[in-house]
């Protein structure tokens, strides 16, 4: 299939793609990686009368570290990510958990803010944002605003991305010396979405953050005790338990919550023991 005809606007300063969204309001999209929103247009799933192009925009393509975070701007290519010199250092989860984002070809075309965008709730960054509780910075003509991770995503493929804005980064905080990450994911094959991602964050005050991707209509964090609680597997129960976890072609909701159960342990003992 080809898209529904549509007017084309290649950005060359975020003025002249805000001016483009704001004139344009609900029947605008932008366009970036095109990794998502390219087949999406092809199956006539999305149908805007204008795609605005924000990838020759030079402050959008942008990696900056400010007072402990790391700003991506919405040219950030997933690439350029995962080649930046400090990424490993500044931020170890985001490190673990790129290379099993797509594929080699597909990371070199599609952003790190097209991926928020897209919200697919079985995709590795938006996992990511929750669990570092990190910040969507978003910008129209008008107005600008900052959202945190939880406010950010509304359901399945949904934003609170409003008609005539557009992301313009996304804030990810440095963590703590003596802070153990780790990632761990289930799919069908390596590139494919997956059907249960976890990642967890162990503090050195003891603390413990477990996010799941691919269970519910968006990722979804909780507070955990220590694995070595007694308590640890009845909270991380009734974690599985209150995801409401969905049937699909790729897994039935019994399994994701087992998974739950076995690969959030995982994850969070392994977190837990790169603590110092």
């Amino acid at each position: 299939m080809k898209p529904a005809p549509f007017d084309y606007v290649r950005a060359e300063t975020l003025d002249e793609a805000l001016n483009a969204l704001a004139e344009a309001g609900d029947e605008a999209r932008v366009i970036a990686g095109g990794q998502s929103l390219v087949p999406m247009l092809n199956m006539r799933l999305a149908r805007p009368a204008v795609l605005v192009d924000i990838m020759r925009i030079e402050t959008l393509g942008r990696i900056r570290e400010r007072k402990g975070t790391i700003e991506i701007g919405a040219g950030v290519r997933q690439v350029g990510l995962e080649r930046w010199p400090p990424l490993a250092g500044m931020l170890p989860l985001v490190a673990s958990m790129l290379p099993w984002i797509g594929h080699a070809q597909t990371r070199s075309r599609g952003t790190i803010c097209g991926s928020l965008a897209h919200a697919d709730p079985s995709a590795e960054l938006p996992l990511a944002l929750l669990a570092l509780q990190g910040e969507v910075r978003l910008r129209s003509k008008r107005a600008k605003r900052v959202l945190p991770a939880a406010d950010f995503f509304l359901g399945m493929m949904a934003t609170a991305v409003a008609p005539g804005e557009m992301i313009e980064a996304v804030v990810l905080p440095t963590l703590p010396m003596g802070t153990g990450t780790a990632f761990r994911e289930v799919a069908r094959r390596h590139g494919d979405f997956a059907i249960v991602a976890c990642a967890a964050i162990a503090r050195p005050d003891g603390s413990i953050r477990l996010a799941v991707g691919g269970v519910a209509d968006t990722p979804q964090a909780v507070a955990l005790p220590d694995p070595s609680d007694p308590d640890f597997d009845d909270a991380l129960n009734e974690f599985a338990w209150a995801l409401n976890a969905r049937d699909d072609l790729h897994a039935s909701a019994r399994y994701r919550r087992d998974l739950v159960r076995t690969v959030g342990r995982q994850t969070v003992e392994e977190a837990a023991s790169c603590r110092s």
